[in-house]
């Protein structure tokens, strides 16, 4: 509870699993599906995994995205 006597509300989960594989929430909540559905399908077109979960009303994003190449700079060691 904050010093005035409200409470604040809960702040959603950093990452969830979903079928074994763990998503990072992207840190914004959506007042509407359709502005979230419209971000979802941008992360979806660079590459991203990603899951639409409504909670309380809001609807929330979680990604993730599979490295598929490392790339390393500068010198090997000797």
């Amino acid at each position: 509870m904050f010093p005035n006597g409200q409470w604040k509300e809960k702040m959603p989960d950093v990452s969830i699993k979903v079928n074994g594989k763990k998503f990072m929430w992207d840190g914004v909540v959506y007042e509407s599906k359709k502005e979230a559905e419209d971000t979802m399908q941008k992360y979806k077109n660079d590459g991203f995994e990603v899951e639409l979960i409504e909670e309380e009303k809001k609807h929330l994003l979680y990604t993730r995205r599979v490295v598929t190449e490392i790339v390393v700079e500068g010198e090997p060691p000797p």
